[in-house]
């Protein structure tokens, strides 16, 4: 008894590399002043943020190109999802007030009450979208610098840096 060979067409899969950098300091000293003083912005909107549920105080301060800095800081609600983070606050009311004025740069100071908090912490999920709308939008990159309350800075040139495969007015 013979056995039949079978063979199966397996498709070929194209593989994608999408790649993303970052630059990071040790120290806020290590940047120029516009961006030590957006830096401080955003540690000063932290200290007013309402997080009385998680502890986790979260201050972001924007650049315009009109030199104008919007801050805003997280606010958060016994129905969790109803609350919302310092970054959009902060964009939805740049959108809202100077809707014509290109986003330069965020700066983002974010930690907990209860430990120390030294590693640099990017934008959540939702955040990321949000700022990724306003990047599209306006046709140019906006930088971002994220830490926690002390230690490292991350940098990055772009929102499409941190969330490269972006969903956006493109796809609908």
């Amino acid at each position: 008894m013979h056995k039949a060979i079978v063979f199966l067409a397996i498709p070929i899969m194209k593989k994608i590399k999408i790649e993303t950098s970052f630059e990071l300091y040790d120290s806020v000293d290590e940047l120029a002043t516009p961006i030590q003083n957006l830096i401080q912005k955003a540690a000063e909107a932290r200290k007013k943020a309402y997080a009385p549920y998680s502890e986790f105080l979260v201050g972001a301060a924007l650049e315009l190109e009109n030199g104008q800095v919007i801050a805003g800081n997280n606010q958060e609600n016994a129905s969790y999802p109803s609350g919302l983070c310092a970054e959009r606050t902060a964009i939805y009311y740049a959108g809202a007030e100077f809707p014509n004025q290109k986003i330069i740069r965020m700066a983002i100071v974010a930690g907990s009450t209860l430990n120390p908090t030294t590693k640099p912490i990017p934008p959540c999920g939702a955040c990321r979208q949000a700022l990724s709308e306003y990047e599209v939008k306006q046709n140019t990159s906006m930088e971002l610098y994220f830490m926690g309350t002390s230690g490292q800075i991350a940098y990055s040139n772009s929102v499409a840096n941190i969330l490269p495969w972006i969903f956006d007015k493109t796809v609908l």
